[in-house]
């Protein structure tokens, strides 16, 4: 009983068109569901993958009018994305040329990457994966070789390792592979691996007792998601978690796949998701993302939830 990877994450914004501008222009990625947050309508739930809106594909964020976040522990503190690793030197120019602040390209636990951070200070790091299959968006201004093939690693912060290594590994079936100092200086990383392991199935722990508590705002992680096949391998994990005395929502239906929230003993909130139905359930996959999708049960509301909404472009 495995988890296979990392499923989608979710991050705040409080500039929903930026957002929007930065992940398709700037990444390159495809707005694959535009879409509200099922449990506050006024905000925007924007998701953005490859091309094919693959499960392991999924940046989303909340449009939310915060603060910037107040960094530090107990939180999501980097997202990884995969690149081929010839296409190093075409983002760093490419983001510089955005007029962003990147990293040195280096090795960091192990693979060759590239740390920078979004326009509202969302940490980012794109990671060299081997060659294999992907799905490029055929209207990305990134060159299809150079594209973002998906997520992975992901890297939590949190102040003792115990207790969370604790659920990774006897609740969560993930092994511990490896560790290594973390880049920032502040403490030793810890990889736990999940299903055939690699980048797109790792999370970083990073142990940093000495950092303050993290405090939400623009820039933040709201939550990761772990990718499960189907229904009834959420099911099954759904009967696990709730045995072994971990605190759930019980599974939530959220149209494009359904989910089981829980939080890990530093705070961080995991999600675990179904890989389907995906985001052509309710939309064509030739124009998916371009207009305003709602669930069912929100679709009685459309017109009062479209009144409240900003302009995207």
């Amino acid at each position: 009983m495995d988890l296979t990877g990392i499923h989608h994450l979710t991050a705040i914004s409080a500039d929903a068109p930026g957002n929007n501008r930065f992940y398709t222009q700037v990444l390159g990625l495809r707005r694959v569901k535009k879409t509200v947050n099922q449990d506050d309508t006024t905000a925007y739930h924007l998701f953005f993958a490859d091309g094919a809106g693959s499960p392991g594909t999924d940046l989303t964020f909340f449009d939310w009018p915060l603060t910037p976040e107040h960094r530090g522990t107990n939180s999501i503190s980097r997202t990884g994305l995969r690149v081929n690793e010839a296409s190093l030197d075409y983002w760093a120019a490419r983001l510089r040329e955005a007029g962003l602040t990147a990293g040195e390209i280096g090795e960091t636990g192990g693979r060759v990457s590239l740390d920078f951070e979004d326009p509202e200070g969302q940490r980012l790091r794109l990671t060299a994966d081997a060659p294999g299959p992907a799905h490029p968006w055929e209207k990305s201004p990134v060159p299809a070789e150079h594209q973002i093939r998906g997520l992975g690693p992901i890297t939590i912060s949190v102040p003792d390792l115990a207790s969370t290594e604790a659920l990774l590994t006897q609740v969560m079936n993930m092994r511990q592979v490896r560790d290594y100092p973390s880049p920032d200086g502040q403490g030793q990383v810890h990889v736990f691996a999940m299903g055939a392991g690699g980048p797109a199935a790792e999370l970083h722990v990073a142990v940093q007792p000495g950092l303050p508590v993290a405090r939400r705002g623009a820039g933040a992680v709201h939550h990761v998601a772990f990718r499960v096949p189907d229904r009834a391998a959420l099911s099954a994990w759904t009967q696990r978690v709730s045995e072994l005395g971990v605190q759930n929502s019980g599974e939530i239906e959220r149209f494009y796949f359904r989910s089981l929230y829980f939080r890990e003993p530093g705070g961080n909130l995991f999600e675990l998701a179904t890989d389907g139905p995906g985001f052509d359930v309710d939309e064509p996959f030739e124009t998916m993302g371009e207009a305003l999708s709602l669930p069912p049960f929100l679709e009685p509301q459309r017109a009062a939830i479209e009144a409240a909404l900003k302009p995207l472009e």
